[in-house]
């Protein structure tokens, strides 16, 4: 499975905002999400990949 990286895979607005309004003292992985975002990026899994075969799912 490759991995086809991608840039800052953003999280739309009303996603965001139904997530917020549900859980409104978050989960597990939304705070996770909130703390931890940005400190890795596609690009740096993208040597635990082969190169052909399906998409791989990204790790972010």
């Amino acid at each position: 499975m490759p991995l086809q990286p991608r840039p800052g895979a953003e999280i739309p607005a009303l996603t965001v905002r139904v997530a917020r309004a549900g859980n409104p003292h978050g989960t597990t992985a939304m705070w996770i999400r909130d703390r931890l975002d940005g400190l890795f990026s596609d690009e740096d899994f993208t040597a635990w990949y082969p190169r052909d075969g399906r998409p791989g799912l990204s790790p972010a």
